[in-house]
């Protein structure tokens, strides 16, 4: 499936949302981090959310789950996901070295829990000052599930089928090391329709 067609200008709105949102989001992981991030955005797309399980290798795949509920005068769901092998590499970055890890423990994903945070803050942020519109986001749920239990969740809570998902897909770099994450935004019932005519329209008066 190819998702909802863009016009240039919104395409490009679209893109410059990601951009806007990674830099944020770079800046808060550099402190947290306690060294120089910087994120890069390798994709940007609206795609049918039926299609997100492909992107982190298919349904049965295990994934580590970050989602907030945003609301406002825009609302939905939002997830962060990543494979275990990122989440591995991105606890080994903010722990203490410890004995391979065989499970997660309430601090692992504590941990995972405040990287989506910051992720999904920065995109809420990115928004708010595209639009200028005030958005809240609740306090982040994390799992380790298959790819497609976690994201049913998403289609449960917006309560409507056939939906579009808005993707961005960066790469973190610190130094040599880089890991990837994907970003998804589910908007409820005709809040995809609303998110792209104002990120247009604040494109078109810049």
């Amino acid at each position: 499936m190819s998702g909802l067609k863009l016009d240039e200008v919104t395409a490009d709105a679209l893109c410059e949302f990601g951009n806007i949102g990674a830099g944020h989001a770079a800046t808060a992981l550099s402190v947290l981090l306690q060294g120089r991030i910087t994120m890069s955005v390798t994709a940007a797309r609206v795609c049918p959310f039926a299609d997100i399980v492909d992107v982190v290798g298919g349904p049965e795949a295990i994934v580590a789950a970050v989602f907030i509920r945003i609301d406002g005068q825009i609302s939905g769901n939002m997830f962060v996901l990543f494979t275990l092998d990122t989440a591995d590499r991105l606890l080994d970055q903010l722990l203490p070295v410890q004995a391979p890890r065989e499970d997660y423990s309430d601090l692992d994903l504590s941990a995972i829990a405040e990287v989506g945070n910051i992720l999904t803050g920065a995109y809420v942020t990115a928004i708010s000052d595209l639009c200028n519109i005030q958005l809240n986001q609740s306090v982040p749920s994390v799992a380790i599930d298959m790819a497609a239990a976690v994201l049913d969740v998403g289609l449960m809570l917006t309560g409507y089928e056939d939906n579009e998902a808005i993707l961005i897909s960066s790469t973190l770099a610190q130094g040599q090391s880089a890991i990837h994450g994907h970003f998804f935004l589910l908007p409820d019932a005709e809040g995809m329709q609303t998110l792209l005519r104002v990120l247009r329209r604040a494109a078109l008066h810049e």
